[in-house]
């Protein structure tokens, strides 16, 4: 097994919308395991676990997460996970996912293009800004 320091987490909806997970701490671990397995812990206030309990899926339920590994420059990486806990911890919550990372460039890609379309960018200006953050890998901005 090899752990690593979770730098951010969000959540990426049926929309293609991401939400984002304010982390007070985190933690990813690879299993190394023959199923390839990922487990992904978020450590969030109680005070931001309100107002993303409405967002999360149900215990067991399926998710996609977008998570960045060790440092902030990286590129998110995406996991498709279950939500298998949600502990009280204090004045905390640890999210436990578990799940399997998938190949990123393309859906960072649908990402990017939709978060931009959605701020309203057409022609050459789309186009050049895409370009410009598909190098540079941006954290994309959330619409909640």
């Amino acid at each position: 097994m090899k752990s690593f320091k979770l730098i951010s987490l969000q959540i990426v909806t049926e929309e293609l919308h991401l939400i984002d997970i304010v982390l007070t701490d985190g933690l990813i671990i690879n299993k190394e395991n023959d199923a390839r397995t990922w487990l992904l812990e978020a450590f969030v206030e109680e005070s931001h676990f309100k107002e993303l309990e409405s967002s999360l899926p149900n215990i067991d339920g399926e998710v996609f997460i977008q998570a960045v590994i060790t440092k902030k420059d990286n590129e998110p990486a995406l996991f498709s996970t279950v939500l298998r806990t949600i502990r009280k911890v204090g004045n905390h919550y640890s999210l436990l996912f578990v799940g399997h990372i998938q190949k990123t460039r393309s859906k960072y890609a649908e990402l990017l293009l939709e978060d931009l379309v959605l701020k309203g960018l057409v022609g050459d200006e789309l186009i050049n800004e895409f370009k410009q953050k598909i190098r540079s890998k941006p954290k994309l901005a959330t619409n909640k």
